[in-house]
């Protein structure tokens, strides 16, 4: 599906109306050139209106008009941030209508839904992203191409550590949204170690605790813990977490040095590194401020007007679905799962990052 001109703006609706939307989502993308949200979906008229009031956004779309959105010519392509067990469905009958669809994480909630979603996706010739920001964040790129730049030499392990204290009234704490730390935060150490190494992990082992009579982890896991080994004799583990402080961050150890980065997933701060050799401090990357969500919004469009395939296309969201599912095979047979995914024939880099001004213009409801 091509755009009417090469200057156009991709005009773009919004599919969900909640926390993300409002606190990233939408003053990002108001801050990404060639990119204009033209409608807001909301099964909340009055939060849909109040947000497309501050935000200038032309149409308030129920849920129900969600089809004849997409069959009208007011659109290019669609945004989706609703609970994990929507995405397939939603993303499904964007793609049908022929319309460029970007997913949030997790993709879906199986294979099977991530398959449904790229097939969709082929059939009527758009673009499939799934929304990992970081990807094109500048300062998580610039850790990416230090390792790559043998920096560090061979890079051997990695460790992570994610976590907040979650809100008891948030849909992540819901079985039936597949939510819980894993999915929601423990998905960015596992997309930074498969990429930190540039390889798919072969085996996984994992161990949760639900926490000592906390009502929040009735459905879900308080804190995940998870074992990665990866060709080449390489280890990654990381541990996310619904019930503890504010912990944002990893640690890349090589043959030859080591690199913390912290902070390191968090949109709202800003990716910044310590590359270390011999015990001593080697050198120091803060990166310029960046609007993740208006980073990512930008290369998305710049691929639809581009007719570029998206990096982090169906399949990426698709690898670390997989993965997630094998880590709770785990989680619940006590025993090791072992993998055997394609190996991905491209990952973040230069043309991936976009560098866009962060704003504090938002409105949260």
């Amino acid at each position: 599906m091509a755009l009417r001109t090469e200057m156009d703006r991709v005009r773009l609706a919004v599919v969900g109306a909640g926390w993300i939307s409002q606190i990233a989502f939408l003053p990002g993308a108001a801050q990404a050139p060639g990119v204009e949200v033209v409608a807001l979906v909301s099964g909340s008229e009055a939060a849909a209106r109040s947000l497309a009031a501050f935000h200038g956004i032309a149409q308030v779309v129920p849920y129900e008009g969600f089809d004849a959105l997409m069959a009208s010519d007011t659109v290019d392509a669609v945004y989706i941030a609703l609970p994990n067990s929507m995405h397939c469905d939603y993303a499904v009958r964007a793609a049908r209508a022929g319309k460029h669809v970007l997913v949030e994480k997790p993709l879906a909630l199986d294979e099977a839904e991530c398959r449904a979603i790229i097939a969709a996706a082929e059939a009527a010739g758009v673009w499939l992203m799934t929304a990992y920001r970081l990807h094109s964040d500048p300062g998580t790129v610039a850790v990416l191409e230090a390792v790559r730049a043998g920096e560090i030499g061979d890079p051997r392990y990695i460790q992570s550590a994610f976590s907040f204290q979650s809100a008891p009234d948030n849909h992540r704490l819901k079985a039936t949204h597949w939510g819980g730390p894993l999915q929601d935060i423990g998905v960015y150490c596992l997309n930074a170690a498969r990429h930190v190494f540039g390889a798919e992990p072969v085996q996984v082992m994992a161990m949760a605790e639900r926490g000592p009579g906390d009502a929040r982890f009735a459905e879900v896991d308080e804190a995940v813990a998870v074992t990665l080994r990866f060709p080449g004799g390489r280890l990654a583990q990381f541990t996310a977490s619904f019930g503890a402080a504010d912990v944002d961050m990893y640690r890349i150890v090589g043959t030859e040095g080591e690199i913390v980065v912290d902070p390191g997933f968090l949109f709202q701060t800003d990716v910044g590194f310590a590359l270390r050799r011999g015990g001593q401090e080697h050198r120091r990357h803060t990166a310029e401020p960046c609007d993740h969500f208006g980073a990512m919004a930008t290369y998305f469009a710049d691929c639809i007007r581009d007719g570029v395939r998206p990096e982090p296309d169906g399949e990426e969201g698709m690898a670390d679905v997989i993965i997630m599912r094998a880590i709770e095979e785990s989680l619940a047979t006590g025993r090791a799962v072992g993998l055997d995914l394609p190996e991905r024939k491209v990952h973040p880099g230069a043309g991936t990052a976009r560098q866009v001004a962060r704003t504090e213009r938002r409105l949260v409801l």
